[in-house]
């Protein structure tokens, strides 16, 4: 099951607002329509959004003039740098014709298909060789196959260890305040047969104080060149909580997360959503009347709390020094 494709025209998404309740799909033939669904998380995750961003200068390929189109789809979530990336890489073949867009468009998916499939191999084996043959490991957010188009970052680590028989055991942090991870990291390895629980976010350092967490694994929204992570809010935390327990902190994420353009963390413009997705949840306030709220979508956890990222490529240690430059 795919989480983003190209569909007879037109770009069909499991629309995750209603996951796990509902498994609904979404068929989306005009960019206002993509544009709304990357705005409300129904597409999400910095892979399936690179796949979304370049399906979406397809779709504005056929427009008179694409340009105010593609203009909305780029800048619907600014930190993420893969939707970006997915929309200039499609539109840089504008001049080529429909066709060719949509070709550019479809090699972004294939290749994102594939990354997964690496990041699963060389992240399982990372894992393995710092924690041993069954370690017990805490994520954050939802890093599987709904991120991207099928198998994920994170996740895809996960069920690679898995499928060798190497896991102890996953705690799926909760993630507020859409519950990403107990909504989404929950169905994911529940359909998986993966062995988990869910905790909130704020137990995640205890549980690894307490020597329940072997290590923290995670995707990333953009990586600086200095190694700075941007992720869903609350990673930050899970940084120091593994610092501090002495346990290995690792990032999963394709090769397109890194953005060496952009030196460091402070660099990163990030996303502040509705108060209302903190005031309340679906629709049922939880918080007195006249109250507001702050509410950053990512947070920034600083290069030297991070043991290593894993890409579709290679494993840079950022413990031993290693570099994120080529």
């Amino acid at each position: 099951m795919r989480t983003i494709d190209w569909v007879d025209g037109a770009v069909e998404i499991i629309d995750q607002t209603v996951l796990p309740g509902e498994l609904r799909r979404l068929r989306l033939s005009h960019v206002d329509g993509l544009v709304d669904a990357i705005r409300s998380l129904a597409v999400r995750g910095a892979p399936a959004l690179g796949v979304a961003g370049a399906f979406g200068v397809a779709l504005a390929a056929r427009y008179p003039d694409p340009a105010p189109a593609i203009a909305r789809l780029r800048a619907a979530r600014p930190t993420a740098v893969n939707l970006a990336r997915g929309v200039d890489r499609a539109a840089a073949r504008l001049a080529d014709g429909y066709e060719a867009v949509l070709a550019e468009a479809l090699a972004v998916r294939d290749e994102e298909i594939e990354s997964s499939t690496a990041q699963g191999r060389l992240g399982a084996d990372l894992v393995t060789q710092l924690c041993g043959p069954a370690p017990r490991l805490l994520t954050h957010c939802n890093t599987g196959g709904l991120a991207a188009v099928v198998g994920g970052t994170a996740l895809a680590v996960v069920g690679e260890l898995y499928r060798r028989g190497a896991l102890g055991g996953v705690v799926a942090s909760e993630t507020r305040p859409l519950l990403q991870g107990a909504r989404l990291t929950a169905w994911e390895l529940q359909r998986l047969g993966v062995p988990f629980r869910v905790a909130v976010d704020s137990a995640g350092p205890y549980l690894m104080a307490r020597g329940d967490v072997d290590a923290v694994i995670l995707g990333a929204d953009r990586i600086c060149a200095n190694g700075d992570v941007v992720n869903k809010v609350g990673t930050y935390a899970h940084a120091l909580g593994a610092r501090r327990a002495g346990i290995p902190f690792l990032v999963v994420a394709p090769e397109s997360t890194v953005d060496s353009g952009t030196p460091d963390g402070a660099a990163v413009p990030i996303e502040d959503r509705d108060p209302d997705e903190v005031l309340g949840f679906r629709g049922v306030r939880t918080v007195p009347d006249g109250v507001d709220a702050v509410n950053p979508a990512f947070d920034v956890t600083p290069a030297d709390l991070v043991t290593a990222i894993v890409t579709d490529q290679r494993v840079i240690r950022l413990d031993k020094g290693d570099t994120l430059g080529r």
